[in-house]
Formats: structure tokens, sequence, C-alpha cells
């Protein structure tokens, strides 16, 4: 009789287990997705600013229609394309946008003007918040594939295919140290 109850205990101990991991797993995978949809949120405000900001800018400097182009062209990549291809299409506009703030440089009235002044602010809102987004994308990816890779948990990931999840990365040219000279 004592053996039975055992058994059974044994039993119901590893079933509790088995609905806690696998909700545990599912939770985070769930978290991931949620994250994702964050950075997307902030793209697409990213991707709602870029006209304004080219047409503000288009109308001090005619003649700097290549950086331009640029931008409008990396904000189209930015719609389509796997998450990956976002991404890629995100660091081209980051790039874009940072050629459009130098420009402002040459153009004193655009830099003096209201509108410029209030989409720059934007912008540098918005980035701040996909950078943001992005941290907290790579902590839950983090915190997934460590519960899905540590014992005994990866017995179940694996039973119920709970795939491992990819970091953001950032481009090797933003990993280079300014250089900053007076």
């Amino acid at each position: 009789m004592v053996a039975t109850i055992i058994i059974i205990a044994i039993v119901v101990i590893i079933i509790l287990f088995t609905i806690v991991s696998y909700n545990g797993l599912v939770k985070y995978r769930n978290w991931i997705q949620e994250a994702w949809s964050q950075i997307d949120v902030q793209l697409k405000r990213r991707h709602d600013l870029i006209p304004n900001l080219v047409n503000t800018v288009k109308g001090y400097a005619k003649h700097e229609k290549e950086t331009l182009e640029k931008v409008v062209q990396a904000r189209s990549q930015l719609v389509n394309g796997t998450p990956q291809e976002r991404i890629e299409a995100d660091n081209q506009i980051q790039g874009a946008l940072k050629s459009i703030f130098a420009l402002s440089e040459s153009y004193p009235d655009l830099k003096a003007n209201q509108n410029f002044l209030n989409l720059q602010e934007e912008l540098t809102t918005t980035e701040n918040k996909v950078a943001y987004s992005r941290q907290l994308y790579n902590k839950t990816v983090a915190d997934y594939n460590i519960k899905r890779e540590s014992f005994p948990t990866n017995i179940l990931a694996g039973m119920f295919n709970f795939r491992r999840e990819e970091l953001l990365s950032i481009p090797e040219a933003d990993r280079e140290v300014p250089n900053v000279t007076f």
C-alpha cells in the first residue's frame, strides 16, 4: 500500500513538473513575440515620421537628393520582409538619418526651423524607444533560451520542439568607437 502511494506521488510530481515547465516555456515564447511586436510598433512610428522629415529637409536642401533618396528607399524596405530583413533595413535607416542630421549642419535655416527641430526630437525619442524595445527583446530571448537549455526543462523543450531564438545584433559599423576631435 505504501509503495502504491509513493508511486502515485511520484507520478503526480512528474505530471505537475511537466505542466509547470511546459507552461513556462509557452509563457517565454509569447513574451518574445510581444517584445518583437514592440519593436515593430516603434519601427512603424519611425516609418511614419520619415516622410515629414524628408519633406522638411527637401525644402531647404534641394540639391541633396541622393541622401534623401537613400532614406526613402530604406523606409520602403522596412515595411516588407522577414524580421531579419526588417532589422537590416532599420540599420540602413539609422545610417541615412545620421546623414540627414549631418546635412542640417550645412543649412543654418533648416537647423533653426521649428518643424525640423520637432521632427528631430520625435525621431530621437523613437530611436530611444527602439533601443529599449531591442533590449527588452534580447532580455526575453536570453531568459527563454536559458530556461529552454537548463536541465530538466531541456528535455521537455526537446520533446515539444521549442527552438532556440536568436538575439538581435548590431551591425559591425556601429561597433566602432566614435572618433571625437577638438
